[in-house]
């Protein structure tokens, strides 16, 4: 078997352009700004078999990749793999961008979380050397 999914209709994919590498034709609904390639950039990258997001390690390249993958991702997406349909593509896409908000968010905000209730609860330090007031 050739690794490409069958279904009971055929091949997935077939015929709706995607997987085709550069012969891929995209189609509405694909192209546009993606949260997932550009949030989650070398990890959404070998998810997608979108190699390029690789570049993304190397200095000064690693910026300008940072904002492509944001900007073409998707449609590097597309032509990397095939894909059941438009809309079938847009929710995996979707889960992406949901995923590399989470992960993007969520870690600051703990470690603010972290910093502030370690503030608020330290105890005196023990390399304060300043004496207490006299009243």
């Amino acid at each position: 078997m050739s690794g490409i999914p069958q279904t009971a209709q055929g091949v997935v994919g077939a015929g709706n352009g995607s997987g085709l590498g550069s012969a891929s034709v995209i189609p509405p609904g694909v192209s546009g700004w993606g949260w997932g390639p550009f949030l989650l950039t070398w990890i959404w990258g070998i998810a997608h078999k979108v190699w390029i997001s690789l570049l993304i390690f190397i200095p000064f390249i690693g910026w300008i990749m940072w904002i492509m993958l944001g900007v073409k991702g998707r449609e590097w997406a597309w032509r990397a793999q095939r894909w059941e349909s438009v809309d079938h593509f847009n929710r995996v896409q979707r889960k992406w961008s949901m995923w590399g908000v989470i992960l993007s968010v969520i870690p600051p905000f703990a470690i603010l979380l972290i910093f502030m209730i370690l503030v608020l609860f330290a105890g005196p330090s023990s390399l304060d050397t300043t004496p207490p007031p006299i009243y």
